[in-house]
């Protein structure tokens, strides 16, 4: 089963006000850094439910989806 697992995340926003998350927190105690921002879209998240502004992220080699939801933050944790 897909569910939301919502992080703490940091980020940075440009002169236009623009938002760039640029770090994941997660619960035990680890940071992770986003390399890069790929792109960020309105969309809903199919495996989680949920809609807001997903974010997809390079994080070491791979690629994740975060969202940004009401402004509470989340990626689709499989259980």
């Amino acid at each position: 089963m897909i569910k939301k697992l919502y992080v703490s995340v940091s980020a940075e926003f440009d002169t236009d006000g623009n938002m760039r998350p640029s770090m994941i927190h997660l619960e035990d105690g680890r940071d992770i850094r986003i390399k890069k921002v790929k792109n960020a879209v309105r969309a809903a998240s199919l495996k989680a439910g949920g809609q807001g502004t997903r974010y997809l992220c390079s994080i070491g080699a791979k690629d994740i989806y975060l969202f940004c939801e009401d402004m509470k933050w989340f990626v689709e944790w499989s259980e």
